[in-house]
């Protein structure tokens, strides 16, 4: 049987890097690797469905499941999972001290049902009780003006979206006082560059997200892996195939990662890290697959339907294919 000739479109992770390398083979695929920002991907994915295997926003792939009109299915790998207690970034001069002082305010985003800000709205309203209708948010983007959202969404009511004026971006309106913070998962510009009136809600944001592990036990699954639909129903073995390789090059990486006699990132104190990790969040920190993974979308599900982001709730089995969600044991 000759090789599947397919393309796969994912960031370029440490994670994913023995596959590209082709040190870890998908059985039965001949891949073509593209790595790119998941901007890039996201919007070509849920525009034009471009790729074979993909990299998914999970907020947007979750609007497209509850209307079940994806163009992909699903595979518990999870290429991007983060705190997201660094996405708040404030005017230090309008006297933001809490989260309860962000009420009133105007906020800026990139695009309104972005995962990592689905993850942020719900902290925000469970631990200290700011609701999504409590603040008005502002639409744009980061760096270059007249982003939009990739998919059509319907709010709950009550919530208030505006957009930027034409021509400005939310780096450039942050700096300039005309919003009061930003919310996304990437910090804009002039937070990188210390603007002297922008920094970090939570004075410190690593001990936060911490205790709130501690808590809840979450850590944010931001992107998973989809499959073209098309591909699955003509080779039902793809999945598990695409699952057991992107588990085998994860393995890999922290195999690497452990190696400390010569680092293999390009950071101080990489042992320790590591260390720190898996005394707070076991040996599995980054985990794939569906059991230990449940509650985690279960509570992402919920909130993302109470948002009106889905239009009906979606239960987690729902967001894979059913050959990808358990393995064999030898």
């Amino acid at each position: 049987m000759s090789k599947l000739n397919l393309s796969v479109a994912v960031g370029n992770y440490d994670r994913i890097r023995a596959l590209v390398d082709g040190e870890v083979q998908i059985d039965g695929v001949d891949p073509v690797f593209m790595l790119h920002d998941p901007e890039e991907i996201f919007f070509r994915a849920f525009r034009h469905a471009d790729f074979d295997i993909t990299e998914l926003s999970m907020s947007s792939y979750v609007v497209k499941t509850a209307n079940g009109d994806c163009p992909y299915i699903g595979v518990p790998v999870f290429p991007s999972r983060a705190f997201r207690h660094t996405s708040i970034y404030v005017r230090t001069d309008r006297g933001i001290k809490t989260p309860a002082d962000l009420k009133g305010k105007r906020i800026g985003l990139p695009e309104y049902q972005l995962t990592a800000n689905v993850w942020v709205r719900l902290f925000l309203e469970e631990d200290y009780g700011l609701k999504p209708n409590d603040v008005t948010w502002v639409r744009g983007g980061y760096e270059e003006p007249g982003r939009v959202e990739k998919i059509n969404l319907n709010l709950t009511r009550g919530v208030e979206v505006e957009n930027l004026p034409e021509g400005d971006t939310l780096s450039g309106a942050l700096a300039a006082g005309d919003i009061d913070a930003v919310i996304g998962p990437r910090a804009p510009s002039c937070f990188s560059y210390g603007h002297p009136h922008v920094g970090y809600l939570f004075n410190d944001p690593m001990n936060e997200a911490k205790d709130w592990y501690r808590r809840t036990g979450i850590f944010p699954i931001m992107h998973l892996l989809g499959i073209r639909r098309t591909l699955v129903e003509q080779h039902p073995w793809l999945p598990f195939a695409v699952y057991k390789a992107f588990e085998q090059s994860k393995k890999e990486a922290l195999t690497r990662l452990s190696d400390t006699s010569a680092t293999k990132v390009t950071l101080p104190f990489v042992e320790d890290q590591l260390r720190s990790a898996r005394a707070l969040m076991g040996e599995d920190f980054w985990s794939y697959g569906f059991a230990p993974n449940r509650e985690t979308l279960s509570r992402f599900l919920a909130q993302h339907h109470a948002e009106g982001l889905s239009s009906r709730l979606v239960e987690p089995e729902e967001l894979f294919h059913p050959a990808s969600m358990e393995s064999f044991k030898i």
